[in-house]
């Protein structure tokens, strides 16, 4: 599961949802307190960030070319947009064995005022890009106060969208792969979903094998330093949403002293190993799912039960309709054939949960499945969440965040007799959910390329105030994974959202807007603990 910001932040949204597949292991998302790792997991965590401040702070000379080099700018995309391609080496340990080439997209400050600098942007994924965040959201739809004040820039992390993106899987195939049933009911169902994880990774090997070892967030974090200095800023400004907020973790744990003003908004936990990730996120998938469900039954359109009924009986009854769909999928109206399965119905569901302004679709999606045998509306829900356009393409979106999160820490599970002693605790944190869940985090498992990454506390002692972001019902980074980051971060600072949906900054919350406007306008933190509604 990988975690990521929609271009569209307004209560009116249309169109895209957020999230990525249900076949696919959440990246560097993590859990509540950040004393939750014992034993050889606070070990590794403590090591992670040892090995973090063990990296060089100044610019080594074998770096110099990649740090001084010249931005050459183009126009693209709509008016007022420039864009260029940044050089960083693809392996920092040996930067002559090659460069990669990063997109980078930026639109000037609009003034009057003072220039601030730069801000960057990132909207998660890992996988998103940023780049399409920035010219379809962020530098049109950012308060007007902060467009004025600061050229709005994003990166394409690499392996991501425009920087050397990373590719699988064609169309037919990616469409076999996300309806692949993930609650395998048998030995021959097992080897069918081990089959597709095997060669879902064999295709990402075999298109970028060099590319795939050098993919890890640690690595876009230093590419980001890189670009902070040839935009000619003394210090990082930076929105990290998601996914996002791990990657500005990792910039603050490896570079703290040029630590601007950072927002990391829908906190990541990255203390955590990734099967308490997993596990953390599939509770907070039920969070979401109830707050949902108490809507959807005073709704008089509910297909999960009519008045009176209770969260836990709407979740028996879809509970029940994935295992109907599990053994007989419906009509979709597709063009390519496809009908909807359990798995794709479970996508979009879940791609539901990242916004509440998305429940009402659902519901009428929901009810032409349950009612009307017609799984069309979910099957957008779900091509949407996967990123799927209407010719069956796909964006990279879905193997860009394998790629990253395999690399970044040891998988969930070894094989499926792990995952099966793990269903319990699965289906505990979710009876809804919890089993499609832990099956999809076996991804990493077959993965051609050993990870580099391992849990670990980031402190970034000697940074300036960072905001971190937690709203209380947030269904991919749960509300405990901000307090944790938080409670890490030497100078965090957290910023509560009481509410629904993923992330809190542009979401309607004048409360949560204010403050992080006075903090990017005039560098005013919050007080630790401020809580918004």
């Amino acid at each position: 599961m990988n975690s990521r910001r929609p271009h569209r932040r307004s209560r009116s949204r249309t169109g895209a949802v957020l999230l990525a597949a249900t076949a696919l292991v959440l990246s560097a998302c993590s859990t509540g307190s950040s004393t939750s790792s014992v034993g050889s997991a606070g070990r590794a965590a403590q090591a992670g960030e040892a090995a973090l401040t063990a990296l060089p702070r100044a610019t080594p000379s074998a770096l110099a070319s990649y740090y001084g080099q010249k931005l050459r700018w183009r126009a693209c995309g709509a008016p007022g947009f420039e864009c260029a391609t940044l050089r960083a080496p693809l392996d920092y340990a040996d930067p002559g064995r090659g460069d990669v080439r990063l997109a980078v997209a930026r639109k000037k400050a609009t003034g009057p005022g003072e220039r601030l600098g730069s801000l960057l942007v990132n909207p998660g994924g890992p996988g998103g890009s940023a780049i399409e965040y920035l010219q379809m959201y962020a530098a049109i739809g950012y308060p007007a106060q902060v467009r004025a004040r600061y050229d709005m820039v994003a990166v394409d992390p690499r392996g991501v969208a425009r920087s050397e993106p990373v590719e699988c899987l064609d169309g037919p195939d990616m469409d076999t792969y996300t309806q692949t049933d993930v609650t395998p009911d048998d030995r021959r169902e097992t080897d069918g979903l081990v089959e597709a994880y095997k060669k879902f990774a064999e295709g990402c090997g075999a298109d970028a094998p060099e590319l795939l070892r050098h993919v890890s967030t640690v690595e876009a974090a230093r590419d980001m330093d890189i670009l902070r200095e040839v935009l000619g800023d003394q210090r990082l400004t930076y929105v990290g949403a998601s996914y996002g907020t791990f990657l500005g973790a990792a910039y603050a744990g490896l570079y703290p002293q040029r630590v601007g003003r950072l927002v990391l908004d829908g906190a990541m936990d990255p203390s955590l190993p990734a099967r308490r990730m997993n596990l953390d996120q599939t509770a907070g998938f039920e969070t979401a799912f109830q707050a949902f469900a108490k809507d959807c039954v005073r709704q008089p359109d509910c297909p999960l039960g009519g008045a009176g009924t209770s969260p836990r009986q709407a979740g028996k009854n879809l509970k029940a309709f994935f295992d109907k769909l599990d053994a007989e999928p419906i009509p979709a109206g597709d063009a390519d054939g496809r009908r909807l399965g359990e798995s794709l119905a479970t996508t979009g569901v879940i791609a539901a949960m990242y916004d509440e302004s998305a429940w009402p679709q659902l519901r009428e999606a929901l009810t032409s499945a349950m009612k009307g045998k017609d799984g069309a509306g979910l099957l957008v829900l779900s091509d949407s969440y996967y990123e799927r356009d209407g010719e069956g393409a796909y964006s990279n979106l879905m193997f860009a965040n394998a790629a990253v999160n395999c690399l970044d820490l040891p998988p969930s599970f070894d094989g499926p007799d792990d995952v099966r002693k793990a269903l319990p605790a699965f289906e505990k944190a979710s009876p809804v959910f919890g089993e499609s869940l832990a099956w999809a985090a076996l991804n990493c498992a077959y993965w051609p390329v050993a990870p580099t990454g391992e849990p670990r506390r980031i402190e970034a002692k000697g940074a300036k105030p960072i905001i971190v972001v937690g709203t209380t019902r947030d269904p991919a980074t749960p509300y405990r994974w901000a307090r944790s980051l938080a409670g890490q971060l030497s100078s965090g600072r957290l910023l509560t959202y009481d509410g629904d949906g993923h992330t809190a900054y542009g979401r309607g919350s004048d409360c949560v807007d204010r403050t992080i406007n006075a903090y990017l306008l005039r560098g005013t933190p919050p007080a630790d603990g401020k809580r918004c509604s």
